[in-house]
This record gives C-alpha cells, sequence and structure tokens, in this order.
C-alpha cells in the first residue's frame, strides 16, 4: 500500500510498501484516519537515528494515530467493525518480567511503531492488537484521539510525579510535551504551572489555559519567577521536558526542599547533574519513558473536558501533502506545536 517511507536520513517519499496486514484472533485491522507528527519521527527525519535507535533500511513513520475498525479477529469482542477509536503504539511482550512488573514501557522487547526496525502507520491500514486500541467517545474526534499518545507522556509524567493537590509545578520547556505536562499536571490537582521556554508564540498558545503562566526566559530568569511565585520556597514540582543541556544548570535551584525533579526531555548527549545540590535538598528524582496503563486514562480526561487540546493542533494536511507537512515540522516554526496528516478526505 501507500505510505509515507522515510528512505535514509532526510529523504522521504510516498510510495508502495509491503506492510503486514495479516489479522491474527486477538488483533483488529485498522482504516488510518489521522496521524500526527511527533518530534522522534522528524528527528528520524533529519538526523536517522535517536541514540541507539538508527535508520538502516526504509521505515514507514508515524505513531500518533486514531481509526476506525474495518475488521476484528475472532477472539475480539471488546471492539466491533465501525468503531472509531485511537491506538497505543507500543506493544510489549505480555509474558517479560517488566509487563509482569506493570512497567511494560520499559521492556525491551516493546515493538514501538516507526521505531526502527519497526513501521509507523503513515499508511492507509494497520494491525494492532485489540488490548491496545482505545475506542473513542462520541464526543472525542479523530483529530483528538491521535493526540491521545503525546498526551499520555505528560500523564505518566504527572502520575511520577505523585502531585498533592495545590502543588505549584514548573514545565521547562514549551514544546508539545512540555505543554501536555503542564495540561495533566493542572488535572492531576496542581494549582498552577509555571512554563518557561525563549518561543514567545509557543509561551503565548500555553498561556491561553487557565493556571498555566507562560515564562519568557529570554527576557525573565526562571529562578526569579519561581521565587516571585513561591515566596522564594522553590516549586513542589519541576519538570524538565526540554532535553536541552543548559536546562540542568538551575533544575535544583528552582525546585523546593523535598521536592520533585521529574526528567522527561531526552537529551542526545550526556549531561551534568549537580547531585550536591540534589543531596541538600533531598531532592526526589524521577524519570519518564513513554507510559504504561495510562493511554485509556488519558484518553478519558480528554473525553471529559477537562482538558481540551484542540487549540494545540496548529496545522492538518492531506495525506498527500505529508512530505510537506514533515518539512515544515523540520522547520521548527515557533508558532507551530502539533502538526497532523490525514490519511481520508473527511475531517472530524
Amino acid at each position: 500500500m501507500r505510505a509515507l517511507v522515510l528512505e535514509k536520513k532526510g529523504e522521504l517519499s510516498l510510495r508502495e510498501i509491503a506492510l503486514p496486514q495479516d489479522v491474527g484472533p486477538d488483533d483488529v485491522r485498522i482504516a488510518i484516519h489521522t496521524v500526527g507528527v511527533c518530534g522522534s519521527d522528524v528527528h528520524y527525519y533529519t538526523h536517522g537515528a535517536i541514540g541507539s535507535y538508527i535508520v538502516r533500511q526504509p521505515m514507514v513513520l508515524g505513531h500518533e494515530a486514531s481509526g476506525t475498525i474495518v475488521e476484528v479477529g475472532a477472539n475480539v469482542t471488546s471492539l466491533k467493525v465501525g468503531d472509531r477509536v485511537c491506538m497505543e503504539p507500543g506493544v510489549p511482550n505480555l509474558s517479560s518480567r517488566a509487563t509482569k512488573l506493570g512497567i511494560y514501557n520499559v521492556d525491551p522487547n516493546v515493538r514501538f511503531w516507526a521505531t526502527p526496525p519497526v513501521h509507523g502507520v503513515l499508511a492507509p491500514y494497520a494491525v494492532h492488537p485489540a488490548a491496545f486500541t482505545y475506542k473513542l467517545p462520541d464526543n472525542v474526534s479523530f483529530a483528538e484521539g491521535a493526540m491521545v499518545e503525546p498526551f499520555a507522556i505528560g500523564m505518566q509524567a504527572a502520575a511520577r510525579a505523585r502531585i498533592v493537590p495545590g502543588d505549584v509545578a514548573v514545565v521547562v520547556g514549551c514544546g508539545p510535551i512540555g505543554i501536555m505536562i503542564a495540561l495533566a499536571a493542572l488535572a492531576g490537582g496542581c494549582s498552577k504551572v509555571l512554563i518557561s521556554d525563549f518561543s514567545a508564540p509557543k509561551l503565548e498558545i500555553a498561556g491561553q489555559y487557565p493556571g498555566i503562566v507562560p515564562v519568557n526566559v529570554g527576557e525573565q530568569s526562571l529562578v526569579d519567577a519561581v521565587r516571585s511565585a513561591t515566596d522564594n520556597w522553590g516549586a513542589d514540582i519541576v519538570f524538565e521536558a526540554s532535553g536541552s543541556p543548559k536546562a540542568f544548570a538551575n533544575l535544583f535551584d528552582i525546585v523546593r526542599p523535598g521536592g520533585a525533579v521529574v526528567l522527561v526531555g531526552l537529551p542526545v548527549e550526556t549531561v551534568e547533574l549537580n547531585v550536591p545540590a540534589a543531596i541538600s535538598r533531598e531532592v526526589r528524582i524521577e524519570t519518564v519513558f513513554r507510559y504504561a496503563n495510562i493511554f485509556d486514562r488519558a484518553l478519558q480526561l480528554i473525553a471529559s473536558g477537562k482538558v481540551d487540546l484542540k487549540p494545540l493542533i496548529t496545522g492538518t494536511y492531506d495525506f498527500s501533502e505529508s512530505i510537506k507537512a514533515f518539512e515544515r515540522a523540520a522547520q521548527g516554526r515557533p508558532q507551530d506545536v502539533k502538526l497532523q496528516i490525514l490519511l481520508t478526505g473527511e475531517k472530524g
């Protein structure tokens, strides 16, 4: 079938490619409707690798997706043909020790869409286990359904933070994941969330949400902003979502004694961490890698209306314009948060 294929670093094509379409007894086949352009997809396009995951052969991109079920396996009873769904893109080994511990996101054998050598879903159809496929409520659009995946990362971060109602949080980095974390933190009980970046357009988008306080670090010190907002005490939780090595320099200057630092952004290189500063404040450090056992909860929160992700969709492209969408994403326009690609002519 025709798909968006990353041939090699810097080279995309829309072409025919053979993809597995056999529906097993526990699988469903999905007509893909909407796919979000993720930062990891763009990184594979521009750099050809993320850490040890290297593009060594042509790979279909895309893992933030929604669609409609067109076929179900013999054992599937929870879903039916015609159901509108979103899909959790990582499928672990259900017998692994990580899965049995409830942390299947760190299963070394997890198969994750658009992570070499596993193909993604920027193609008309995909086959997926029913256990990792979730029915969309009637009030959740396909566009929102394709946003569940990145929001689940925000939910994972909020869960790892162990938020106490009334907490003040800081998110370093106002990219798509940073904003998702801020929204999840508010939904989890934070009284307010300061979010920092150099990008005024992104901060303006984030600042439209009640409870999110934008801090332009090109104009104001984040340390000063946090001290002002917390009477010099520090934030209860600091989420690092930029992945920038420079961001790690003052993390322990903005967290309160006994607070938590949650590392979400993934630096390309090894970074320095001020361990003495962390110990002297007895700061709890948590890390986040994707998500586990949280996808359906992220969907439920969106369906409840407590989290509105629609303002974050800043561009929509037809499937025939997929390469153009990736070229735009690679430019890193400051006003862009999330671009999406439609594989049908129908929006909704």
